[in-house]
C-alpha cells in the first residue's frame, strides 16, 4: 500500500500523517517516489534493502509535500535527509544505516523478519 499526500497539505495534517502512519505500520519508508518508481538512488537502494527481508511495508512518498514531510520527519527522528526507516514506531536510519545493518548480518532481525 502506499500513500501520496496533497501538494497543499498543511504542516499539522503532514504532521498527524506521520505519527499514524509510524504507529499503524510495522515497518515504514518515507521515500521520494514510491516503491515502483523511487526518484532517487538512496530511496531506491532503502526499497531494495528492505525487500530482501520483508515482503510487507509500508511506503509514503514525500515529493509532494517535502518541506512539511522533512520538517515533521525531523521531530521524529532528528535525521534531515529522506529516505527514513521506523520499525515497530522506532526510527532506523536511511539508506546509508539499512546497508551498515544488512552488511553485518542485522538488518532481517532489525526489520523482525526473524
Amino acid at each position: 500500500m502506499t500513500f501520496s499526500p496533497e501538494t497543499d497539505a498543511d504542516p499539522e495534517e503532514i504532521e498527524a500523517r506521520v505519527e499514524n502512519t509510524i504507529a499503524d505500520n510495522d515497518v515504514v519508508l518515507f521515500m521520494k517516489g514510491n516503491r515502483l518508481m523511487p526518484q532517487c538512488g538512496y530511496s531506491k537502494r532503502a526499497v531494495e534493502l528492505i525487500s530482501q527481508h520483508v515482503e510487507e511495508f509500508e511506503t509514503v512518498d514525500v515529493l509532494p509535500a517535502l518541506p512539511q514531510y522533512r520538517e515533521a520527519l525531523e521531530s521524529h527522528s532528528d535525521w534531515e535527509t529522506i529516505p527514513q526507516t521506523f520499525v515497530d514506531g522506532e526510527f532506523v536510519g536511511g539508506s546509508d544505516v539499512l546497508a551498515e545493518l544488512d552488511e553485518r548480518g542485522e538488518l532481517a532481525a532489525e526489520l523482525g523478519a526473524e
